[in-house]
């Protein structure tokens, strides 16, 4: 039961202790022997009700603030504790070092309300087959559920995908199950909704009117494999871009009689809307079907700030393997779908420290289950020192400033928004190829808004 401030833990052969406070509080294994359905032992929550455990390992402070209790990994049971001696793809390596690997019981008593659950992952060397599901509340949220699939391919590389959960009566009970393999775990995190509280608004689109707005967007007309491989050519046609019961619609459409298979939609704000640091909402309902690839995303509108083999007489430097602009100037992917992966949204940062090429990326995943059914708000919070990215005021993704200069933070200068909807390309025919019977497919947008940060709550 709940008292007061108090959150219970039912950790099935594993048992919290607490001495008073929670950065005292460490994870102890009991008997050998004891059954799953031990009663749960009573932790204090910290004051903001987040809640988070390094399982496997010690006291851990992310660079984030969160801090995760330690493991001590006093006996094994049920589960068993153990390292990984490198993780690449993380700002907090340290918690995926460590794991919990066997069958995993948690029972988390929290105040009634819209929680985001985050759990972290690394595959351990060797490992590229295991698969296990991942239960909540009774249903099971991630199912036949494979590490590296769900990260690029790779063992040793940090993963991190986020649950939006709910509780009416106060308990969360999360399971990780064989199915058929033993799972494994480094850590979670659950925290509440963040406010929505918004700060001075400096600018809105809602697109109530009868076309596209030039002031404020420029439409790109590019052919079939200009960037990423991507199959479709864009084009400036009503067909893929209008404006349609105040809602942006760009629609992707399969089509013949051109040197592309399909044609679809893309917008940018470079040199007509450009910030740097505030907060960023785009409501949008997103496509489905296998070879979608939709995406709002930020580009820096001087790309050429850090580049160190080309500069502004260089005539095109996307898609160009003879100009660094990317990633050295940085990228902002807020909301990435592939429609594969039914349900997931990925938010990413590249930058000349940490790009895909090099398979060390940092990024964040969620899992909704209604993405091409609701409108969603993909949040992007950006501040000289640090950048989260949240849908619905869940947080799903941190990525913080620290000291190595611009390969790792070149967020200090404006970037502008894009929309697109991509058909295909090297990660939208990841999963396989392109299924022609769903087309035609429409990412919507109701509003794009800019606030400014200066007020933007905690």
């Amino acid at each position: 039961m709940k008292k007061g401030g108090v959150l219970r833990l039912k950790l099935g052969p594993i048992v919290l202790g607490c001495i008073s406070a929670l950065t005292l509080c460490t994870v102890t294994v009991s008997q050998a022997g004891m059954s799953a359905a031990s009663d749960p032992i009573a932790v204090r929550a910290s004051p903001s009700n987040v809640v988070a455990v390094n399982l496997g390992g010690s006291l851990f402070k992310g660079p984030d603030g969160t801090v995760y209790l330690q493991d001590s990994c006093a006996e094994q049971t049920h589960s068993t504790c153990g390292t990984i001696d490198k993780v690449k793809g993380s700002q907090q390596e340290a918690l995926y070092q460590s794991f919990r690997e066997g069958p995993q019981s948690y029972e988390l008593e929290v105040a009634p309300g819209q929680y985001a659950l985050t759990l972290f992952f690394a595959e351990r060397p060797g490992v590229e087959n295991r698969r296990f599901s991942v239960w909540v509340g009774g249903k099971e949220r991630l199912a036949d559920f494979n590490i590296p699939k769900a990260r690029d391919g790779l063992t040793e590389a940090a993963l991190a995908r986020t649950l939006p959960v709910h509780t009416t009566n106060g308990s969360i009970v999360l399971e990780f199950r064989a199915a058929p393999d033993m799972p494994l775990i480094s850590a979670f995190r659950l925290e509440p909704v963040q406010s929505q509280a918004l700060g001075t608004l400096r600018w809105a689109d809602e697109f109530d009117g009868t076309a596209l707005d030039s002031r404020f967007w420029s439409v790109d007309e590019w052919p079939a494999r200009k960037v990423n491989d991507e199959d479709q050519a864009y084009v400036n046609s009503l067909e893929n871009l209008r404006l349609e019961d105040g809602k942006l619609i760009i629609e992707a459409h399969k089509v013949s009689g051109s040197d592309a298979r399909y044609h679809s939609g893309r917008i940018h704000s470079s040199g007509k809307l450009d910030f740097m640091y505030g907060r960023l909402d785009v409501r949008a309902k997103l496509p489905r079907g296998q070879g979608v690839w939709p995406a709002i995303w930020l580009l820096p509108t001087h790309p050429y700030r850090y580049a160190t083999i080309c500069d502004a007489r260089t005539p095109d430097w996307q898609g160009n393997a003879n100009c660094d602009a990317w990633p050295n100037s940085g990228e902002i992917d807020l909301m990435e779908h592939v429609g594969f992966e039914p349900g997931v949204v990925h938010g990413t940062v590249h930058t000349k420290g940490y790009y895909w090429v090099e398979g060390n990326q940092r990024k964040g995943s969620i899992v909704l289950p209604n993405l091409a059914e609701d409108f969603h708000v993909y949040t992007l919070q950006w501040t000289p020192d640090r950048m989260d990215m949240l849908v619905d005021g869940l947080r799903y993704f941190t990525y913080t400033r620290d000291d190595e200069g611009w390969r790792q933070w070149p967020f200090d200068h404006s970037f502008h928004v894009i929309m697109n909807l991509a058909v295909g390309g090297m990660w939208g025919r990841a999963g396989g190829p392109i299924d022609d019977s769903i087309f035609p497919q429409r990412m919507m947008v109701d509003y794009v808004r800019i606030y400014d940060m200066n007020q933007i709550a905690e």
